[in-house]
């Protein structure tokens, strides 16, 4: 049946097809989906590109608490503990739940799986699979078990926009494609788009992670939390790739050292070291770059040796840069890689607009505060794509008058306006800011925006917010505003499309 065809009171749609989109998907199973890919599926996610793992508290020394210990620890006192606590618990489960889709972990001789260690976690609890290539090894697993599920259709289109009724319920999507526009009624969307570090002109991120259904959302009233919350991973490799690959977070665990080039320790007397959280190495290599330093991961000797074997991605990556790890240092520096703000949702991952669910990066669930702990993307996203099921299982359909709407005009992104966007957030919106700087990036975006640009209009949020937070927490660092004021989130909504109308500040 084609997608055109399913009624609108049984479909659900879910837009995008990483792991948030499809693991929805599969837990809908066998209510009807229809799952809306901006590219062919498996191709053009962020999950493929995710090297380091799944944070899972399986190990005998493990335990969920002390992972949802150390998920707060990193999340700068904005983190939920109970959201934290829930997620570490499902872990495990989760796990063997990809297990049993034929997800192939890596295991130990004795077929425990084996469990790397990653900055931040205080135990090692990186599950992994072939090494670096978790993410890749995740989504194909999903992507099998999407086109083995009769249930679930796949549609190749992108995301202009949201379907609303007279009272404001979302009643379906508007897609593009080859430049037209068409309308896909349902009873339930769930926006699972990724994040926005396509936004910024240095990015391990997709070309396409420009925040399309963050804005989305926010044109249709959803409030959106904590937007000034970037991280930026500290390792991208700087080799004048666009976006940059990356050399994943666990080198470090297994020995690697940050250095400068004349080969000093470039996170000593930092607490933590290299094995600090990520807001902590991405600015001290960003200060270090600031002083005119170069800085590298040295990897070099036995642990550069054994990564064809290992990690054979970053292998691979360095091969292609012409970069020998076992003989040459590797050079990095920070970039733009997840976004820890998003639509607010709550424990069932709905979003505060009837109709509207969000899971994975798109979404705030309280789960990473204002810094991520590494590898706890991916189990963000599994964790919640149950309850998003079940809830949507359990609501009602209403009904409602529809509130018709022109098809709008499909205009693509300027390459100039985005170029021009690209480098306003990387100069202004970037690892460490300023009012000065974040004036004039909202002022710059504001034009950009009035010019019809949606990536400017989602940066000119983030930066929006970003000014009004004066403060320095987590991955949000104020160069003028270094200290810390009691903990609060900041929670935006709009009264119209691209006209913020509240920003607030709420109890943590």
């Amino acid at each position: 049946m084609s997608v055109f065809a399913r009624s609108p009171a049984d479909r659900v749609i879910v837009v995008g097809a990483g792991v948030a989109g499809l693991a929805t998907a599969l837990r809908l199973a066998p209510r009807p989906v229809t799952l809306i890919t901006a590219a062919p599926l498996g191709a053009g996610t962020a999950t493929g590109w995710a090297q380091g793992g799944i944070a899972a508290a399986v190990g005998t020394d493990d335990a969920p608490s002390l992972h949802a210990d150390d998920t707060c620890a990193a999340g700068a006192g904005l983190t939920e503990p109970d959201v934290a606590l829930r997620v570490a618990e499902a872990g495990p489960g989760l796990i063997e739940w990809l297990v049993a889709l034929g997800t192939g972990f890596d295991r130990e001789p004795n077929g425990a799986l084996a469990l790397g260690l990653e900055a931040a976690h205080s135990r090692r609890r990186i599950v992994r699979a072939r090494g670096d290539s978790t993410g890749r090894t995740v989504l194909d697993a999903l992507v099998c078990a999407a086109q083995a599920t009769p249930s679930i259709e796949i549609l190749v289109a992108g995301l202009h926009g949201l379907m609303q009724d007279a009272e404001g319920r979302v009643r379906g999507v508007v897609c593009e494609r080859d430049g037209v526009a068409f309308r896909l009624p349902a009873r339930a969307v769930v926006l699972a788009t990724g994040g926005v570090g396509a936004l910024y002109a240095s990015t391990t991120n997709p070309r396409g992670a420009l925040g399309r259904g963050l804005l989305a959302a926010a044109r249709a009233g959803a409030a959106l939390r904590d937007l000034e919350f970037v991280q930026f991973h500290p390792t991208a490799i700087a080799a004048g790739r666009d976006p940059m690959p990356l050399a994943t977070e666990a080198l470090r665990g297994e020995g690697a050292r940050l250095i400068d080039e004349f080969g000093a320790p470039v996170m000593a007397g930092i607490e933590g070291g290299d094995l600090a959280p990520r807001d902590v190495v991405a600015r001290g290599i960003f200060q270090a770059l600031s002083r005119g330093r170069t800085v590298y991961l040295d990897t070099r000797g036995r642990l550069g040796e054994r990564m064809p074997r290992r990690f054979p991605t970053v292998a691979a990556l360095c091969a292609e840069a012409g970069i020998d790890p076992a003989l040459q240092p590797i050079p990095v520096r920070p970039a733009a890689h997840y976004h820890m703000g998003g639509i607010l949702v709550d424990e069932a991952g709905r979003s505060t607009v009837p109709g509207l669910w969000a899971c994975g990066e798109v979404s705030s669930t309280g789960l990473h505060g204002a810094n991520r702990l590494a590898s706890n993307s991916l189990l963000e996203a599994l964790a919640f794509a149950p309850s998003i099921a079940e809830s949507i299982g359990d609501a009602s359909v209403l009904a409602g008058a529809d509130r018709p709407a022109p098809l709008p005009e499909i205009r693509p992104e300027d390459p100039a306006v985005l170029t021009a966007t690209r480098g306003i957030m990387e100069r202004c919106v970037g690892v460490v800011r300023d009012e000065a700087g974040l004036s004039q990036a909202v002022a710059h975006l504001t034009d950009l925006t009035e010019r019809g640009s949606d990536a400017a209009a989602t940066g000119l949020m983030i930066a929006r917010s970003a000014l009004d937070r004066c403060e320095s927490r987590g991955a949000h660092w104020r160069s003028d505003y270094s200290g810390q004021l009691p903990a609060r989130h900041s929670v935006l909504t709009t009264a119209a499309a691209d006209a913020p109308a509240l920003q607030e500040l709420t109890d943590a």
